[in-house]
């Protein structure tokens, strides 16, 4: 199978048991962030770094300790840059932007680029770049630089790698890497890109779909069950990422149905994996707010294209399509004030590591008491920091090998 490394490539579904997965530890990119840009930045807050990266730790250590293998993405871009000169010509390349900074500053910085090494490269690719901490004197030959102050970025950081779902994301034995719709992400498919081309692990992985234009994020897309596909859409993913992924699959024969599923334009639910995620290979845990109102198109693989139908109720056309008679739904509680606010700390955005196991946020009580008196072991994290970025578990992690159902 694909890949270099002990663990076949691939996955078919969100609860076979996990194999390896793509973590990002919060690095210095969260230091960039300040009460003038966070919300640019997608904050809700400004985290407290060390604290941060003490849960992230303890969310690598317990995924660990169950015989999962973590890859953190910051070692995986360094080596990329270690072994490929294109890689380091594609990371430059997407960092600098001549629109922004000018072309005769932008000649500087990428020259400057090319000479730094490579785990230092890693390190400005996704914390950024000052003004001030240019080592290129271009004030007396450019006028950007002289206009712009010193804590500006010349390259911006990139605090929402650490959910690392968005990206990219795996349908069998191939990788999707997306287009993310907002400006402040952007990059962050380069870098993921850019790891998947040129990391020696990943020689030889096929692309399932590049999406260059209409938006689709990892967040948005469930692995119901081997061949059948949710798809959120709403702030982050779009009708027509949608289509052009559904289109994309069914032409790789890596799926023949999949649920488009309209969700709210908001922040709190700016992702399908915000209000629901599966726990069993026919449970999932879900807001309750959306239980009965939630709907879903199915575009279904035919022999002379593609038929589309609905909307539909989601759980009724999600268990018809995933040849079931019922999808078990364990929902956040009856109160309604206690159910939004773990659904705005993601409650419901869990990981699961094998069937009826998943790494969820100890914060989140009501849920996790409900999953539990459901027969899921809860693994509990703290995100009291990690949270401020609005992702639980499942946002930040990329599974890249599960084992099939």
């Amino acid at each position: 199978m694909n890949g270099s490394g002990s663990v076949s490539l691939g996955v078919d579904s969100e609860v076979g048991r996990l194999r390896s997965v793509i973590l990002h530890r919060p690095g210095d990119e969260l230091k960039r962030l300040t009460p003038r840009n966070n919300d640019q930045l997608l904050f809700d807050g400004l985290p407290w770094v060390d604290r941060a990266q003490d849960e992230h730790d303890q969310f690598a250590s317990v995924l660990r300790e169950r015989g999962v293998e973590v890859l953190l993405l910051a070692d995986l871009l360094a080596e990329a840059l270690t072994v490929s000169g294109a890689a380091r010509i594609q990371g430059i390349s997407a960092a600098v932007d001549t629109r922004k900074i000018g072309h005769a500053l932008g000649q500087h910085l990428s020259s400057y680029l090319r000479s730094v090494p490579p785990a230092e490269l890693s390190a400005i690719l996704t914390a950024g770049m000052t003004f001030d901490e240019l080592p290129i004197d271009a004030s007396s030959t450019s006028l950007v630089r002289r206009m712009h102050h010193g804590g500006d970025f010349v390259i911006d950081p990139l605090p929402n790698l650490l959910f690392t779902r968005d990206s990219s994301f795996w349908i069998g034995p191939r990788v999707v890497i997306t287009s993310l719709a907002l400006s402040a992400r952007a990059r962050e498919s380069s870098i993921t890109d850019l790891v998947y081309a040129h990391h020696p692990r990943f020689r030889g992985v096929r692309r399932a779909y590049e999406s260059h234009t209409a938006p689709v994020e990892g967040g948005d897309v469930l692995l119901l069950a081997p061949g059948v596909i949710a798809v959120g859409v709403g702030e982050r993913t779009s009708p027509a990422g949608a289509e052009a992924l559904a289109r994309s699959v069914f032409d790789d024969d890596l799926a023949h149905t999949v649920l488009v599923v309209p969700i709210e334009q908001r922040r709190a639910s700016m992702h399908l994996d915000t209000v629901c995620t599966m726990v069993e290979a026919d449970a999932v845990v879900m807001y309750p707010a959306i239980q009965n109102t939630l709907s879903a198109f199915t575009i279904r693989r035919e022999d002379d294209g593609v038929s589309i139908r609905g909307a539909d109720p989601f759980l009724e056309a999600a268990a018809d399509a995933m040849g079931i008679g019922k999808l078990r739904v364990i929902d956040t509680g009856l109160d309604t004030v206690t159910a939004e606010r773990e659904q705005w700390d993601d409650g419901n955005n869990t990981l699961a590591i094998e069937p009826g196991v998943v790494v969820a946020y100890e914060r989140n009580v009501e849920t996790n008491a409900r999953l539990e008196a459901s027969g899921i072991e809860v693994l509990r994290i703290a995100g009291s920091e990690l949270g401020s970025g609005r992702g639980g578990p499942r946002c930040m992690s990329c599974p890249i090998a599960r084992d099939p159902l």
